[in-house]
């Protein structure tokens, strides 16, 4: 009972932290996120085993170039160098999923080391800071719904793979995840949708909406099993422990921090051609 209790306030502070942060102002969310960022950082150095301070630097950097100073100075374009960006983030992402099939380590050298932290930790956070931004006016309620989304995908997920899952998705990386587990999340996703649809106030269409939920629970899922990976790897059970019941902030952002270059991919495509 203690530890149900512990678990639920540390998950509840963490929900609150990252709410208000959206609705109290883009300063908060920035403050909130860079926080969160730089813990992820810390854990996910732990489990590659990258020593030092550059990493750092490199994530500051990212965020203070394509987010904070693209709020303070509107008027300066870098559309082209997010654009870029991009393209990296999304590179390396899929360099990722290739590896997943893979039984060598990941990653094996510095320097790929280096391109992990740089594009896929650090421009992951840029871009889930930006993606409130992505139709050029701030919308809260896009990201809060994508965290949403995850939330539903990760529950109903566990629930029905722990209730019905036969087939296993991917037991050399994540024995307890399953076919009918993944299915279940993708559902209640897609039927959340709909929900945050229509009781939020935002410029997305259902369809929107109903694309955004796949993508996040079938990427989130990916970004899962990679991060499952790394911590396999290090031979941990959590990237850290300063969330009680819940372990490191690596662990509740790991399918956000892979789907958010996809999503800012996705909200783009829909603004330029609507």
């Amino acid at each position: 009972m203690k530890e149900f209790l512990t678990r639920s306030l540390a998950g509840l502070i963490f929900v609150a932290l990252l709410i208000s942060s959206v609705f109290l102002s883009q300063t908060a969310i920035f403050a909130v996120f860079t926080i969160f960022g730089l813990l992820c950082m810390f854990e996910f150095s732990k489990l590659i085993e990258l020593k030092g301070f550059i990493q750092y630097i490199v994530f500051l950097a990212f965020l203070s170039v394509f987010v904070f100073w693209k709020h303070l100075q509107p008027e300066l374009k870098i559309e082209e160098a997010t654009m870029i960006l991009l393209v990296f983030s999304i590179f390396v992402s899929l360099f990722l999923i290739r590896d997943l099939f893979s039984k060598k380590i990941i990653p094996e050298f510095k320097f790929k080391k280096y391109l992990l932290v740089s594009f896929y930790m650090s421009s992951s956070f840029a871009f889930l800071l930006l993606i409130p931004n992505a139709t050029e006016t701030y919308e809260p309620y896009i990201i809060l719904g994508s965290f949403l989304l995850v939330w539903v995908n990760d529950s109903f997920a566990y629930l029905i793979g722990k209730k019905f899952g036969r087939q296993k998705l991917f037991e050399r990386i994540s024995p307890k995840k399953t076919v009918e587990g993944f299915l279940g999340g993708l559902l209640f996703s897609c039927i959340a949708s709909y929900f945050i649809y229509k009781f939020t106030d935002t410029p997305l269409s259902f369809s929107s909406w109903l694309i955004l939920a796949i993508i996040i629970s079938s990427i989130g899922t990916i970004g899962d099993l990679i991060q499952s990976k790394f911590k396999r790897q290090a031979n941990v059970k959590d990237s850290g422990s300063i969330m009680p019941g819940h372990g490191g902030i690596f662990d509740r952002l790991d399918s956000m921090i892979f789907s958010a270059p996809f999503i800012y991919l996705f909200l783009k495509i829909l603004h330029y051609v609507s």
